[in-house]
Formats: structure tokens, C-alpha cells, sequence
């Protein structure tokens, strides 16, 4: 069964890479790689969707905003090359979801063990801000990745993450509440298999100003290895937060 969802999240990854459905972001990508950054004005940036990876056989999907414009936009891996992604593999380092602390290349040999790394948007939009409807465009590589993985447990790093999964699981049939589930951190959903759980983004401004440290989203990993090693993912959950019937999903866990 690995090597079926491996060679679908192949051919996915070739789709993605071609995808051209967004002008705005298309024109923004190739700028960012013409004018470079003088810290990288001798490389050649990627300059393209940027696809998602990690193990085929991941219970945990791990879902981002977007690739950063001098970050997965010039490594073409996303959160590689750049401070968020310094402070993202360095905490699934401690907990044992990856090989390595540092994501730097391609090619730098960093291996994930049970988590799949994939995000909302896979252009780099400029000022971080996908809109609404290049968020819609790119929805259905979400989708194919919820498909293929059946993952348990889905980490949103920020509220854009949290509504793109919000809007894809809506796609899939499951029954969202409305008004829908705010995102925060620390956050928890249960939606028929799957349990949603929510964390700061690791971007500059969230851990510069230590509104997000280190032992927060180590705590929140945590969990979801928890939840996704568990043969009932829901019985994870507190018993006010549990589904009463897969139809109607619990609301949402907020930290104390």
C-alpha cells in the first residue's frame, strides 16, 4: 500500500508543480526569483508551485500557508531555506518525526516518519495573502492528499490552514459546524475519522515575538502522535469533546 501512495503523491507532486491557474501568484513567484535576495543572488530560485512531502504512510498531515517567497520558492521544498523552517524541523526533530533538525535543500537527506507536509496555497503569494479564490484553486491538491493519506490527524499552522482544511473536509461530506470552529492554538475538532488540531504558524512574527516558543508546538506534535497512535483517535479526546455520532463533530478544545 506504501508504494500505491507513493506513486500517487508522485504523480500529484508533477500536477502540482505544473499548475498555472493562478496568474497573480504565477507573475509574483518568477519576480521574486528574478530580483532575488542579495543573500541568494547566486542561486537558482524554483520559482514554481511548490508540491507537498513526507511519508506516504503519514496518520499526520501537517498543513501550512503557503511556500515563503525567498524560503520553498527558491528550495522548491516547502518550510526549507528559511526561519520558519528552522523552528518547524527542529521541534518535529525533538519529537521523532524527522531525521533532522534543519531543512536546508532537496537534497539535504532529512527524512519524516509518519507526518506529510503540504499547505493551503503552494505559490508564494506576495505579502503572505493568498486570496480567497486562489485558496479555492488550490483546494483540490488538498483534497487529493486527504484522499490518498487518510490521515488521523490534521495540524493547522494558522487560521488560513485551519479554514482551507475546514473548507476541504466540508468538500469531502464531513458535516462542519456553523458558524464554523475559530481557529487557536492548541485548538481541537473532531470530524468523523479525522481530528483537526490547530497551532501558530512558526512564522518570524509569531516566534520573534515568542507569541509562539519552542515547547508550544512541541506540545501540540505531541498530540497529534498521541491522537494518531490511537486505534479511536476520537476516544482521544476529552469526553465533552467527543463526536456523539460521526454526523455531528465536537467542538471545538481550547487550552486553559
Amino acid at each position: 500500500m506504501s508504494d500505491a501512495h507513493a506513486g500517487e503523491l508522485r504523480v500529484l507532486a508533477r500536477e502540482v508543480v505544473a499548475c498555472d491557474r493562478c496568474p497573480r501568484l504565477r507573475r509574483w513567484r518568477e519576480r521574486v526569483g528574478e530580483e532575488k535576495r542579495r543573500a541568494f543572488a547566486t542561486e537558482s530560485y524554483w520559482s514554481r508551485p511548490v508540491p507537498g512531502f513526507g511519508d506516504p504512510q503519514a496518520r499526520i498531515l501537517l498543513v501550512g500557508l503557503a511556500p515563503g517567497a525567498h524560503g520553498a520558492n527558491r528550495t522548491g521544498r516547502l518550510f526549507t531555506g528559511d526561519r520558519s523552517g528552522d523552528f518547524l524541523f527542529a521541534s518535529l526533530h525533538r519529537v521523532g518525526l524527522a531525521s533532522q533538525a534543519t531543512s536546508t535543500s532537496r537534497d539535504d537527506g532529512l527524512v519524516l516518519r509518519g507526518v506529510y507536509v503540504t499547505a493551503a496555497a503552494r505559490c508564494a503569494p506576495p505579502a503572505n495573502r493568498p486570496t480567497p479564490a486562489e485558496l479555492a484553486r488550490c483546494r483540490p491538491f488538498l483534497l487529493r492528499e486527504l484522499e490518498v493519506l487518510s490521515p488521523r490527524v490534521a495540524v493547522a499552522l494558522g487560521g488560513i490552514a485551519w479554514s482551507a482544511l475546514l473548507a476541504a473536509l466540508a468538500e469531502t461530506g464531513e458535516v462542519v459546524p456553523r458558524p464554523r470552529p475559530r481557529f487557536a492554538h492548541g485548538a481541537e475538532l473532531a470530524l468523523g475519522g479525522l481530528v483537526l488540531l490547530g497551532a501558530y504558524h512558526p512564522s518570524q512574527q509569531n516566534t520573534f515575538t515568542r507569541r509562539l516558543v519552542p515547547a508550544m508546538l512541541d506540545e501540540v506534535l505531541r498530540r497529534a502522535i498521541a491522537i494518531a497512535g490511537s486505534r479511536d483517535p476520537a476516544a482521544t479526546l476529552a469526553p465533552c469533546d467527543r463526536s456523539t455520532s460521526e454526523a455531528t463533530p465536537s467542538p471545538v478544545r481550547r487550552p486553559r
